[in-house]
């Protein structure tokens, strides 16, 4: 889960996308986006790994730590240690709804292979959709929502039989799509007044705090997944590579959106669940179900169709 994949669009291209809709190499743009879409799914691997010995919310907070870690230098170099006036309520919020939506797709790794669980997070896009109109007044025509029906049709179809395999964690990779759904909202509320680097940094923090009360609270009386459990060398390589994948996946996106505007980037996204796919294969050996390929192909099917509206209605405004 990218923090993954649609966020990371939703944020830098506001501050790299306006070059994008210069003479930026849109190709470049394109090889860039595959190349992070591919590399993403790393993290999960990681994730996914760590989650048989520890529980999703002790591995959410140190990935966590590692992002606010990553990113420390980007706030001193730049000098971005002033928050913008207003902003650190919604900077907080942002922090912890991704901790929210992280601790629920690493709790769902715990039961599920990683493609169906990605496969389920990507009601995201049909989900932001809704959002956008409820809470940022952006307009949804006949079609949209047609194409937003079928696209959660092809969730239910992955869903139906994942539950009867994995029981309730199958749900998890749904919640985790809706937080994430509220946290592009509110990064696009932001995205204008606070720089993409301090953005990420904030989160990291907040929900770092956040996420170790929780494990202090948790622990103590003795809440499902918030055992406190000593890492040992092992597992700190893997949340190193687990910083690491991200880090390098997300500077993939981050470079494409400076050569490519988001809606030609956009349909690249569901490469991640290719790169879901593949690694979940290579290294825990998961074949994905046939309803899980069925429903692929029409949430796919669906956001291409969103992405191409979106398109159209730009170019119709621009002219």
């Amino acid at each position: 889960m990218t923090d993954k994949s649609a966020p990371h669009l939703a944020s830098s291209t506001n501050s790299a996308g306006r070059q994008a809709d210069g003479v930026g190499n849109v190709t470049t743009g394109i090889i860039q986006i595959s190349a992070g879409m591919l590399i993403v799914p790393i993290l999960d691997v990681f994730a996914k790994l760590l989650g048989n010995d520890l529980d999703p919310v002790e591995v959410t907070f140190m990935r966590f730590i590692m992002q606010a870690l990553l990113m420390a230098p980007f706030v001193i170099y730049f000098r971005l240690w002033t928050i913008p006036r207003g902003t650190l309520l919604l900077q907080s919020a942002r922090g912890v709804l991704l901790a929210i939506a992280t601790v629920c797709f690493f709790a769902a790794l715990q039961h599920m292979p990683i493609a169906e669980a990605i496969s389920i997070y990507f009601a995201q896009p049909m989900i932001l959709t809704i959002l956008s109109a409820l809470l940022l007044g952006e307009t949804i025509r006949a079609r949209r929502i047609i194409a937003i029906i079928i696209g959660l049709i092809g969730t239910c179809v992955i869903l139906q039989p994942s539950i009867m395999v994995f029981g309730l964690p199958a749900i998890y990779p749904l919640g985790s799509s809706i937080s994430m759904a509220f946290y592009i909202v509110l990064t696009r509320r932001l995205a204008h007044e606070v720089n993409p680097f301090q953005m990420q940094f904030m989160v990291g923090v907040v929900a770092m705090l956040v996420l170790g009360f929780v494990l202090l609270v948790g622990n103590q009386l003795g809440l499902p997944g918030t055992r406190i459990i000593m890492p040992t060398m092992q597992h700190i390589w893997w949340v190193i590579g687990m910083g690491l994948a991200a880090t390098i996946g997300h500077g993939f996106i981050v470079l494409a959106a400076a050569h490519a505007p988001a809606n030609v980037l956009a349909p690249f996204q569901y490469l991640e669940i290719i790169g879901a796919t593949l690694f979940g294969y290579m290294v825990f050996g998961d074949v994905p179900a046939p309803s899980t390929v069925i429903g692929v192909i029409i949430i796919i099917s669906s956001g291409l169709y969103l992405f191409h509206r979106e398109r159209q209605l730009k170019a119709s405004a621009a002219n």
